[in-house]
């Protein structure tokens, strides 16, 4: 689906990850969708996932990952065109090569007022963890996630889907949820969160609330 820059200003990017080479069935029809909502899109030619995307304000989030994905732009080049077209300002974070889709979704979120929140890479990844805090730390307050431990769904808790005032907290039957959901309500006093029960299939499937989600703003 296409990002949303201000209320009027839709960008499409081209939708050809190499997560899904070989599998179109996953590629919706998005110009016939589009057309039934009424919302008129700019398209872009530049090869980026929504999953990729964290709107902080003046900045954006991104993994590294846009440079493999655009190998026909050069990298100044493609920052260039990304500040103009999400007008804003693009912070490139390394990506966490054993999240095979390269997003940034279930790495780090806005908290607002220059306060993002980093998933639990100090229980589990001390050196992409430095990495990650050299980029972000000069841009932004950075907050972590810290469980003690860590399996294999620990992103997901991150990957909550958040409108205005409300959080959605997806929940499996991993042991650290309790854990994860305390610190995410902390992480956002001013929210309220909602934990959501029995989210082990979609995550299981490679996405949590917010890959699964489209939000928008429309007034």
């Amino acid at each position: 689906m296409p990002v949303q820059v201000s209320k009027k200003k839709f960008i499409q990017f081209r939708y050809e990850p190499d997560y899904l080479m070989g599998s179109p069935e996953y590629k919706p029809d998005v110009h016939s969708i589009l057309s039934q909502l009424g919302i008129d899109v700019c398209c872009s030619p530049i090869n980026l996932d929504g999953g990729n995307i964290i709107s902080c304000g003046d900045k954006v989030i991104m993994t590294d990952k846009i440079f493999r994905e655009n190998p026909q732009y050069s990298h100044n080049r493609l920052i260039d065109e990304l500040t103009e077209l999400l007008e804003a300002e693009p912070v490139l974070i390394p990506w966490d090569i054993y999240e095979e889709y390269g997003h940034a979704d279930g790495m780090v979120r806005y908290m607002g007022e220059g306060r993002v929140l980093l998933n639990n890479y100090c229980d589990f990844d001390k050196a992409l963890r430095k990495k990650l805090l050299a980029v972000l730390s000069p841009h932004f307050n950075v907050t972590e996630l810290h469980y003690g431990t860590f399996t294999d769904m620990s992103w997901a808790y991150l990957n909550f889907l958040h409108v205005d005032h409300q959080i959605f907290v997806p929940m499996t039957d991993d042991i650290l949820g309790e854990i994860a959901f305390r610190q995410i309500a902390e992480a956002y006093p001013n929210c309220h969160c909602h934990p959501i029960q029995n989210c082990k299939t979609i995550v299981t499937e490679g996405g949590a609330l917010n890959c699964s989600t489209w939000n928008t703003l429309m007034s």
